[in-house]
């Protein structure tokens, strides 16, 4: 395993972070993996020196925190560890358990910290843009957290740069504690974030974390052009039918090819792509299978040649821009 400051922070986090979404109720999502079948994950996670781990609160429910802390303090000790977080989405029908108020973020945070079993969590991450909540409101609710000590740092996802450069000078403007880190979309056949978010967090110091940095599978190829997709997840993920279309199995075809002539995976060299990029800290994986997650720590030793890189890059087609909502 490799470790690398998250941005310009002096936090180390493992080079690979393990997305915990797959880790829950599948009550909740049909590919979810239960409690008992998803602990095993977390502790060769731990085994194979990941020390950095992402859910959120609306995942599952809350179960997903529930279970990665448990999990957590079996298995380590919590000063070995990197947790994060996310707030946002809405975790009922009532019309304040959701989004960025200053009353739904300071009872969120005591609900992910009890359902972790923690004091604190790592790094404290908005899961989208709150269009309905004045920014200013949200940011000042978030430095409050990081002072009481209940965050160490702050992350943001997926949202325009616009968005987020206005988010960070209120920050700079007011003293308030800043964001360190974008949880964004952003894989080989999704790369629209390299027009303004990457050159912004880049100047600002901001350690990209990417969400889906496997297309959620579709680099795999776990949904064959023509054919029926070949997991659990690929049929019933609408999201992901969503997000990628006919042109991006170009992308996948080129991706195959250099993984069969260096006899790896498709996982393994697209993973590695993103590791070549210098403003990514950690891409976020999902495993529900244990080959998944292994295949996805030897992506450190994938070391791509500048041909292999740009040929991977030229079949790249514009996409509208997708994942913030």
């Amino acid at each position: 395993m490799e470790y690398v400051r998250l941005g310009t922070t002096g936090m180390q986090v493992s080079r690979i972070c393990l997305g915990c979404m797959t880790y829950g109720s599948p009550q909740w999502r049909e590919w979810v993996l239960d409690e008992a079948a998803g602990r095993p994950f977390i502790k060769r996670a731990l085994e194979l020196g990941i020390t950095f781990f992402d859910t959120a609160d609306m995942y599952s429910l809350g179960v997903s925190e529930e279970v990665l802390g448990r999990a957590l303090r079996d298995f380590t000790s919590r000063d070995e560890v990197v947790i994060a977080t996310k707030v946002f989405h809405p975790m009922s029908d009532r019309p304040n358990d959701g989004g960025l108020s200053r009353k739904h973020i300071m009872k969120s945070i005591d609900n992910s910290l009890r359902r972790l079993g923690s004091d604190y969590v790592d790094l404290y991450q908005i899961h989208r843009w709150d269009y309905n909540t004045p920014i200013e409101e949200t940011l000042d609710a978030l430095n409050d957290v990081v002072r009481a000590g209940k965050a160490r740092y702050l992350g943001a996802s997926s949202m325009y740069a616009w968005q987020f450069a206005k988010a960070l000078a209120l920050q700079e403007r007011n003293g308030w504690a800043k964001f360190v880190s974008m949880q964004n979309h952003y894989n080989l056949v999704y790369r629209e974030e390299e027009r303004e978010m990457i050159p912004l967090c880049k100047d600002q110091g901001v350690g990209l974390i990417p969400w889906s940095p496997l297309a959620r599978g579709f680099l795999t190829g776990n949904r064959p052009q023509g054919a029926d997709a070949a997991t659990t997840r690929g049929r019933t993920d609408t999201i992901s039918h969503a997000l990628y279309n006919e042109g991006d199995y170009r992308v996948v075809e080129q991706l195959s090819e250099i993984a069969r002539e260096r006899g790896v995976t498709n996982a393994q060299v697209a993973l590695a792509w993103l590791l070549h990029k210098p403003e990514v800290s950690a891409p976020i994986i999902g495993a529900s299978k244990m080959y998944q997650l292994e295949a996805a720590v030897a992506a450190l030793e994938v070391k791509l040649t500048a041909a292999e890189i740009a040929a991977l890059e030229e079949p790249y087609t514009p996409h509208r821009v997708l994942g913030h909502a």
